[in-house]
């Protein structure tokens, strides 16, 4: 049962609560229940602020306890990643566990095609507009996961060029079929 929390800002970094589910542990004397909370956390890109992405996972026999537990291993957990403007740079295919996401640049005005866990994290990063699928399981640790995986997997335009000995313009040629 997922559910979807709006996002909050505190000191530029976006948090938003992406699911929580109830757990429980079978000891002698029965169930003893718990909740578990993923949360997503991402800074915007800025001028000289690069965009980050954090996931967090909290457990706890409370709710406001495993949110934020999650919230404090997300923000510990942040990792740059690379963004044209409010959309990503090329095609990207990753795969966490079963869970398997694609995801594609789209032009100005589509806004996010993408389904709630990896909405959730492009939201919280400043990503506008772009075009995704999720393959396989749609457990939601995984989903999200394998979208930063993703994520973390695109290089700029001048980082690629700088890797093959070429210009950026060559590398643009090569990207749009020229």
């Amino acid at each position: 049962m997922p559910s979807y929390s709006a996002k909050t800002e505190s000191d530029g970094v976006l948090e938003q609560l992406v699911n929580v589910r109830r757990v429980a542990t079978v000891v002698k004397g029965g169930r003893v229940f718990g909740f578990s909370a993923l949360v997503v956390v991402g800074t915007v890109q800025g001028k000289n602020i690069p965009t980050k992405v954090g996931v967090g996972l909290g457990k706890a026999r409370e709710v406001p306890v495993a949110i934020q537990k999650a919230f404090e291993n997300a923000r510990q957990n942040m990792q740059v990643i690379e963004l044209q403007g409010d959309t990503i740079y090329r095609e990207i295919v990753a795969k966490h566990g079963a869970s398997k996401v694609f995801m594609k640049p789209a032009a100005e005005g589509t806004g996010i095609i993408a389904g709630g866990p990896m909405r959730a994290v492009f939201e919280v990063i400043g990503v506008k507009n772009v075009l995704s699928k999720v393959m396989g399981s749609t457990n939601p640790i995984n989903v999200v996961r394998a979208t930063v995986k993703a994520l973390r997997q695109i290089e700029t335009p001048e980082t690629v060029a700088e890797k093959r000995g070429k210009q950026v313009e060559e590398i643009w040629g090569e990207a749009n079929g020229e």
